[in-house]
C-alpha cells in the first residue's frame, strides 16, 4: 500500500506517491508536477569506500525519450551518453544536496532521477530536484535537510513562477534558486542584463516559495520517514592531530601558505609532509596513510583563520583586490578571432569561429521547442594547466559545466540571426588555472567575439567572489576574486557575469548550509564594483568595441528572402541548379523553409554573384528589366540566352541589332556574353528579350 501526497504549487498540481515503486532503494518517490512524471531514487552503499578522502556522490538525471513520444534519433535506437542538458541538471541537483549530507561520510551514495513524462509547461529539471530531496529525506541515509528548488522568470517586467514553456521562452531571466528552512543554498541564473535589485528580489521571492515545499516535504517525512542510519565516521585521531599541530605551529604552517605562487605553496606543504613522514615511519607507521588528510585539515583551518581573524590572505590581497589583470587579442593569425584573459596564475585563451547557419548544432532532447543551438561555447581543462599529468578523455562535467555557464553569460548580448547570419563557435583553452577559469573565460569570450566582429550590444565580464565562515551568522568574511586554495578552503565560489546594465549569468556553490540575505547581497555588490573595474580598466583598453566587419579569413554571408513558393527554381530538378551556382561561384548556400536565402564564401565578389543569379531565378519578369545573359542556342529566328542557371529567353533576329542582318551569325557566337531588356513573354509562353532596345 504506497501514499500519496499533493499540494499546489505555482498554479499546478505536485503530487508525491511513496512506496509505490522502487521500494529496494533507500528512499524512492515518484513525483509528478502536471502532466510531468519523475522517478527520484537515493541509494547508499552498507559501508564506507576504503582509501578515499571524500564524499562519492553520484548524480544522475536521465532522459528518456519515450517521455516526449520520440524514438531516439541515431543507428543506434536506445538513449546513450548523457545529454548536456541531462549533465547539466545533474550539476544543478547536486550542488544544494551536497553540502548537507555529513563530512565525513564516506560511503557511496547515488540520486537517480528517470524522467519518464514531460509536460512542457512543469520543467522535468526542477521536478527531479525536488524528487531528490523528497528520495534523500525519507531514507535512511544521513541528511540534514531538505531542500526546496524554485524557477523564476521575469516577463513584463513580473515575477512568474515555475514558468511555463511560453513563459520561458519571453522571460528575460531563467532563475532557479535552492533552499533550506532558514537559507538560500543554491543559485543558477541565465539573464538579459537584469539589474542586481532586481535579481535579489528574486532570489527571496523564490525563497519564500521554497518554505511552503519543505512544510510539504517535512510532512511526507514525518509519515514516512525512515530512521537514519549509523556510519563509520571518517576524523584524524586526536593524538595525531596534538602531535602534527606541536611539531608544525601555526607561524610555520602560515609561512608554508603565504605566498602568490601556487606552485611555492605545493613546494613548502610538500616539504611539510616529507617532515613528517620521515618521523612518523619510525615512531608512529599507522599514521603514514593519514598525513594527507590531517595537512589539509591544517591548511584548511590555518587559512581560514587567517582570512576571518586576520583579514590576511595568502598571496598578500586586500579583501576586496582584484589579482593583476591582463587583456590581448588576436594572438592567432589565422582564426577568426582569438583572445586572452589573465588574472593571477589563471589564463585563458578563447577562439571564435564563424560559420553558415546550417552549421548550428542540432538538438534531440526532451524539450520540442529546442532544436538547434546557434551558439556554442565549449571550455577545455588540460592536465598542465594545473602542473599535473594525465591522459585526455574529453570533456568531462566540470568542462561542459563551465563551457554552458560562459555560454549563458553571452547568449544575451549576441545579435539576431536576421542581423548577423552567422553560427558562432567559441572554445576557451585553459592555459593556467588558479581559481575561477570559467569567469576567466567569460572575459576572453567577449574579446574574441568582438575581434572577430561579431557586432554583440555589450562587453561582458565575470568575476567570482568567495566566503569564510565563523561560528556566528554575523562572523564572515567576503572574498573578491578567490583563487584556488581560498576556494578549496573557503565556503563559497559565487561567480557572476554581467554587462554594465545587468547580471547575465549566475552561479553558486556553496559548502555550508546556506547563506544569508546580507551575504548573498554583498556578494553580488562586490561582483558588480569587480566587473565594472575589469570591464572599463582592462577589457575595453585590448578592445572596446566590434570590430566593423568579420576578419579576413572568415566567411562573408549575404542574404536574400525569396517566395517560399520558388525554393524550387533555385535548388533545381535533383539540385542541379543549386549545385550549378556553388560550382561557378564556390559558395555554399542555405535555404530555409521561409524562402531565407544565406549566401556563404570568402569572395565578395562570388558571393555577390551567386546572389544576383538567385534574385535573377527568383524574379517575375517585367516588360522593360535589364539582364546579362549568354548565348547558349543559335536559330534561324534568333539565339537564346542562358541568364540564370536554368532560365532561358530568347532573342528573336530582328531584335538583335538596329540594323538588318540576315543571319544571326553574324553579330552573335556560342558563349558571348551581352546585356538585354525584357520584353514580356511571346505568344509561346517563353521569356521575350531585345539586345538593341537596351538603353
Amino acid at each position: 500500500m504506497y501514499k500519496s501526497y499533493s499540494m499546489e504549487l505555482a498554479g499546478r498540481t505536485l503530487k508525491v506517491d511513496i512506496g509505490r515503486v522502487a521500494a529496494q532503494a533507500n528512499g524512492a518517490a515518484l513525483v509528478q508536477y502536471g502532466d510531468t512524471v519523475v522517478l527520484s531514487t537515493a541509494t547508499a552503499s552498507d559501508k564506507p569506500r576504503e582509501g578515499i578522502d571524500f564524499f562519492p556522490l553520484s548524480v544522475e538525471y536521465q532522459e528518456k525519450m519515450y517521455a516526449v513520444g520520440k524514438i531516439p534519433g541515431g543507428f543506434n535506437k536506445r538513449e546513450g551518453k548523457a545529454s548536456e542538458n541531462a549533465t547539466l541538471t545533474s550539476r544543478v541537483i547536486d550542488r544544494p544536496m551536497r553540502p548537507l549530507f555529513p563530512k565525513d561520510y564516506r560511503n557511496d551514495v547515488t540520486l537517480d532521477n528517470m524522467v519518464m513524462s514531460v509536460d512542457p509547461d512543469c520543467a522535468p529539471e526542477l521536478t527531479a530536484m525536488i524528487g531528490s530531496a523528497i528520495a534523500v529525506a525519507i531514507s535512511d541515509i544521513p541528511f540534514d535537510g531538505p531542500t526546496a528548488s524554485t524557477q523564476v522568470g521575469l516577463v513584463d517586467g513580473k515575477f512568474v513562477f515555475n514558468p511555463t514553456s511560453l513563459e520561458r521562452s519571453v522571460s528575460d531571466l531563467a532563475l532557479t534558486v535552492a533552499s533550506t528552512r532558514d537559507k538560500v543554498i543554491m543559485i543558477e541564473a541565465g539573464a538579459n542584463e537584469v539589474a542586481e535589485d532586481t535579481v535579489v528580489e528574486a532570489i527571496y521571492a523564490a525563497h519564500e516559495i521554497n518554505q511552503q515545499v519543505i512544510k510539504f516535504i517535512d510532512s511526507i517525512v514525518a509519515e514516512c520517514g525512515k530512521e537514519k542510519h549509523e556510519y563509520e565516521h571518517c576524523v584524524t585521531p586526536e593524538d595525531l592531530w596534538e602531535d602534527l599541530t606541536t611539531s608544525i605551529p601555526g607561524e610555520e604552517m602560515e609561512a608554508a601558505v603565504f605566498t602568490d605562487d601556487k606552485q611555492t605553496r605545493e613546494e613548502n606543504i610538500k616539504a611539510l609532509k616529507e617532515k613528517l613522514a620521515a618521523r612518523y615511519e619510525e615512531e608512529h607507521p599507522e599514521w603514514v596513510e593519514l598525513i594527507d588528510e590531517a595537512v589539509y585539515k591544517y591548511q584548511k583551518q590555518t587559512v581560514r583563520k587567517m582570512i576571518l581573524k586576520d583579514h590576511k590572505r595568502p598571496d598578500g590581497r586586500a579583501i576586496d583586490q582584484i589579482r593583476p589583470l591582463a587583456a590581448e587579442v588576436d594572438l592567432l593569425p589565422r582564426v577568426h578571432g582569438s583572445a586572452m584573459f589573465t588574472r593571477g596564475q589563471t589564463q585563458i585563451c578563447t577562439v571564435t569561429t564563424l560559420a553558415p547557419l546550417s552549421e548550428a548544432q542540432k538538438i534531440d532532447g526532451l524539450d520540442v521547442t529546442e532544436t538547434t543551438k546557434r551558439y556554442m561555447h565549449h571550455y577545455n581543462f588540460p592536465s598542465y594547466s594545473v602542473g599535473e599529468t594525465k591522459p585526455s578523455r574529453g570533456p568531462g562535467r566540470r568542462e561542459i559545466g563551465h563551457g554552458a555557464l560562459a555560454e549563458r553569460a553571452l547568449v544575451p548580448v549576441l545579435p539576431s540571426e536576421e542581423d548577423f547570419p552567422y553560427a558562432i563557435r567559441t572554445v576557451s583553452e585553459t592555459f593556467e588555472s588558479n581559481g575561477s577559469t570559467s569567469q576567466a573565460s567569460v572575459c576572453a569570450s567577449s574579446m574574441s567575439l568582438m575581434a572577430a566582429g561579431v557586432p554583440i550590444h555589450a562587453a561582458v565580464a565575470g568575476i567570482s567572489c568567495g566566503l569564510v565562515t565563523g561560528e556566528t551568522e554575523d562572523d564572515y568574511i567576503v572574498l573578491t576574486d578567490i583563487q584556488g586554495l581560498e576556494d578549496f578552503f573557503g565556503d563559497m565560489d559565487f561567480k557572476v557575469a554581467g554587462t554594465h546594465k545587468g547580471i547575465t549569468a549566475i552561479q553558486m556553490d556553496i559548502k555550508i548550509h546556506g547563506l544569508t540575505r546580507p551575504i548573498v547581497e554583498e556578494a553580488i555588490k562586490k561582483t558588480r564594483a569587480a566587473r565594472m573595474y575589469i570591464l572599463d580598466e582592462i577589457m575595453a583598453k585590448a578592445i572596446d568595441a566590434p570590430r566593423p566587419e568579420v576578419g579576413e579569413y572568415a566567411p562573408k554571408i549575404d542574404q536574400i528572402s525569396i517566395d517560399p513558393a520558388k525554393i524550387g527554381d533555385v535548388v533545381g530538378k535533383q539540385g542541379k541548379i543549386i549545385n550549378r551556382i556553388i560550382e561557378e561561384t564556390g559558395v555554399k548556400i542555405d535555404i530555409s523553409e521561409e524562402g531565407m536565402v544565406s549566401i556563404c564564401g570568402t569572395d565578395k565578389e562570388m558571393i555577390a554573384k551567386a546572389k544576383k543569379m538567385v534574385e535573377v531565378i527568383t524574379t517575375d519578369f517585367e516588360e522593360g528589366q535589364i539582364f546579362e545573359g549568354v548565348v547558349v542556342s543559335i536559330k534561324e529566328f534568333g539565339a537564346f540566352l542562358e541568364f540564370a542557371p536554368g532560365k532561358e529567353g530568347m532573342v528573336h533576329i530582328s531584335k538583335i541589332s538596329k540594323e538588318r542582318i540576315n543571319r544571326v551569325e553574324d553579330v552573335l557566337t556560342l558563349g558571348d556574353k551581352v546585356k538585354v531588356v525584357c520584353l514580356g513573354k511571346d505568344k509561346m509562353g517563353r521569356i521575350s528579350f531585345s539586345i538593341k532596345d537596351v538603353k
